[in-house]
């Protein structure tokens, strides 16, 4: 660790003109080790199979296609072959993005949109195979947007009910806008469009508290569209600010001012990472949950804070304000560089073949506790590539 924070803050000194970037230096690093690990699963994943964490033993836990993670995969073999060029993971990434296909034939819920933009809707950026891509990406956007109801305004999350629950709606579903506004400029359907706005904005209206932390999920009337309850699913307590929730808010509504120009998306965006950036400790890697009672001792989520780092690194380019731009481009450096450590970034063969360590995906239901996701791995990389285009 010190010597990534050393030679980050000899770069901040000397400035960029004088000294190489240990961000990017670190990234040349983890593309060449994500090259090993990532080739490594595809040597051990069976036909149908996507990584998703590790078992008790340390060796690679999948799942099939209908888990709401099996896009990321795909999506970190097309962010490896961005940044190296290496064909062998073009056809790697082809490979895992077509057997997604057979999801636009099952019942799928507002995940969908995670599935498909992260495979689909990179092979399409990156490719322009327009011909492969839009068809099933423009049928999964509209399986998406069919979840809207009028009535709520939004779409919504689980099919599956819980306590007295008519129409969960989590914070998660901000993620899923893009595949909706993508597929409306593709397809020239302006309804698609129309439906991450209105998620969107009664998401702004309902899910956050005065201090911009957000419930994990709102309860709505289906028929009247009132709010029903709001609670925090998978946090410590339901007035608690679940990590991942809020880093899923600071990247949605940057990426819905990137996708539609509004202002009040920008100014939801900004309210957000001030809030974030209060709670981050010095390392800036994110507890699990914000208001866990057992800080400093709780643990770490190497997921929330991945996600937050690429959501700060979009985020300094669109505000119009240079000293919040400086601000959100140092958390998202001293994030990364924190990331780069023996504590937290795996060596070749280890760790399942995954890039970062300690995750938390679901603490409440003591799932995945400790370990590695392949969402952490996903926005760990995006955010990478983000910074080397900067």
């Amino acid at each position: 660790m010190k010597r990534y924070l050393t030679a980050l803050t000899a770069a901040i000194i000397l400035g960029s003109c004088t000294a190489p970037d240990p961000v990017k230096e670190l990234a040349d690093e983890v593309f060449e080790l994500a090259k090993i690990q990532y080739a490594g699963m595809d040597d051990v994943l069976e036909k149908g199979g996507y990584p998703r964490s590790t078992n008790a033993d340390g060796s690679l836990r999948t799942s099939d296609m209908g888990w709401w993670c099996s896009g990321f995969y795909p999506g970190s073999l097309w962010y490896i072959y961005e940044y190296t060029g290496d064909e062998t993971f073009r056809g790697l990434a082809w490979k895992h993005t077509r057997s997604l296909e057979g999801l636009i034939d099952m019942h799928t819920d507002h995940d969908i949109g995670f599935q498909i933009n992260c495979s689909y809707g990179n092979a399409l950026r990156l490719t322009g195979d327009s011909t492969a891509i839009v068809p099933t990406y423009v049928a999964a956007a509209r399986k998406l947007a069919a979840r809207l109801n009028p009535a709520t305004g939004v779409t919504r999350s689980w099919d599956w009910l819980r306590h007295d629950w008519r129409y969960p709606v989590i914070i998660d579903n901000m993620m899923n806008l893009e595949l909706l506004t993508v597929a409306a400029r593709i397809s020239g359907e302006r309804e698609l469009a129309d439906a991450a706005d209105s998620h969107a904005e009664t998401t702004l209206k309902n899910h956050f508290r005065p201090d911009w932390s957000s419930w994990h999920l709102i309860d709505y009337d289906p028929v009247t569209g009132e709010v029903r309850s709001k609670e925090t699913v998978q946090g410590h307590a339901h007035e608690s600010a679940w990590t991942r929730g809020q880093a899923w808010a600071l990247y949605g509504y940057t990426m819905m001012h990137r996708e539609t120009g509004k202002q009040k998306y920008l100014d939801a965006a900004e309210n957000i990472a001030e809030m974030i950036m209060g709670y981050l400790p010095e390392d800036g890697i994110p507890y699990w949950d914000f208001n866990a009672p057992d800080i400093p001792e709780a643990l770490r989520d190497a997921s929330a804070g991945a996600i937050m780092a690429s959501a700060f690194i979009e985020l300094s380019t669109l505000t119009n304000d240079s000293g919040k731009s400086e601000k959100y481009l140092a958390t998202a450096r001293r994030q990364l560089m924190t990331f780069g450590t023996d504590e937290y970034l795996a060596k070749p063969g280890e760790n399942g073949g995954f890039l970062l360590k300690h995750c938390v995906g679901n603490m409440p239901e003591n799932s995945e506790i400790d370990v590695p996701l392949s969402y952490a791995d996903y926005y760990f990389l995006e955010a990478l590539v983000r910074y080397s285009k900067l």
